[in-house]
C-alpha cells in the first residue's frame, strides 16, 4: 500500500471510529446515549489506537497534517510529501465522517436537538472565547506532538522502521490522546487535529440535515489554526532540546 493511500485508510478509520463513538453517546435512541465523556474519550483513544495499526507500516501514521507538519520542521519528514499526505487526511476524514452518518441515519433522523447532531461531525466550544479555545488546541496538540517526537525518536514517517509496525507501537499514542481528552479536552472537544475538525465540517455542511445550523464557520480555524501552532512550538522545542 502507498504511503498516502495509507493514510487516507488510516484517517478514514479514525474519524469513523471517533466520530462514531460521540454519534453514539449523543444521538437519540442509540445503545450508548448519554454514557458521558469517559466514553468518549475512550472511544477516540481505540479510534486513535485503529488508525495507527492500520496506516503505521506503510506511511508511519500521520493521521493528522499537525503531526506531519510538526516532523517536516522536525527534519524527520520530507516537505515534498507534506501536501499529499495532508490532502490524503482530509478527504480520508471526510469519507469517515459520510460514513457515520450513513450508520447512524435513523439516530440523526430521531434527534432534534442541532447541537448533538453537529458535535458528532466537528468540534466547538461549550464556552466561546477566542484566546482560551485556541489555546486549548494549542496544547493539546503540543504535548500530543512532543509525545510523538519523543516515542517515535522522531523516526514516524521516515526511512527507517516507523512507529505503528504493530499493535504494540499504536499503544502509547493511543494513551496520549486518551489523556489529552481526559485533562484538556473540556473547553473546545479537543480537534488537536485539524483535518479530524474540518473534513467532517465539510461533510456536515454538504448534508441534507434537518434542524441544522450553518457548521460554526466563524469558528472553525480555531481547530485549525491552534493544533497548527502547537505542532510548531513542540517541533521548535524538540530541535532546541536535542
Amino acid at each position: 500500500m502507498s504511503p498516502v493511500i495509507a493514510e487516507f485508510i488510516g484517517t478514514m478509520i479514525l474519524i469513523l471510529l471517533g466520530n462514531g463513538v460521540v454519534a453514539n453517546v449523543v444521538l437519540n435512541k442509540t445503545k450508548g446515549n448519554n454514557s458521558g465523556w469517559i466514553v468518549i474519550t475512550t472511544g477516540w483513544a481505540l479510534a486513535v489506537y485503529a488508525g495507527v495499526v492500520i496506516a503505521g507500516p506503510y506511511s508511519g501514521a500521520h493521521l493528522n497534517p499537525a503531526v506531519t507538519i510538526g516532523l517536516a520542521i522536525g527534519g524527520k519528514f520530507a516537505w515534498s510529501q507534506v501536501f499529499p499526505f495532508i490532502v490524503a487526511q482530509l478527504l480520508g476524514a471526510m469519507a469517515g465522517a459520510l460514513l457515520v452518518w450513513l450508520m447512524y441515519y435513523n439516530h440523526f433522523t430521531a434527534t432534534s436537538d442541532s447541537r448533538s447532531k453537529a458535535a458528532s461531525f466537528y468540534t466547538y466550544p461549550e464556552i466561546k472565547n477566542s484566546f482560551t479555545n485556541s489555546l486549548s488546541e494549542f496544547l493539546g496538540t503540543f504535548v500530543l506532538i512532543l509525545c510523538v517526537f519523543y516515542i517515535t525518536n522522531g523516526e514516524l514517517g521516515s526511512e527507517k522502521t516507523p512507529i505503528g509496525l504493530g499493535s504494540v507501537g499504536a499503544i502509547p499514542i493511543a494513551f496520549i490522546v486518551w489523556s489529552i481528552g481526559l485533562s484538556l479536552g473540556g473547553v473546545t472537544g479537543y480537534a488537536i487535529n485539524p483535518a479530524r475538525d474540518f473534513g467532517p465540517r465539510i461533510i456536515y455542511n454538504l448534508l441534507p440535515f434537518k434542524d441544522k445550523n450553518k457548521a460554526d464557520w466563524k469558528y472553525f480555524w480555531v481547530p485549525v489554526v491552534g493544533p497548527l501552532l502547537g505542532a510548531i512550538a513542540a517541533a521548535g522545542l524538540y530541535l532546541v532540546l536535542n
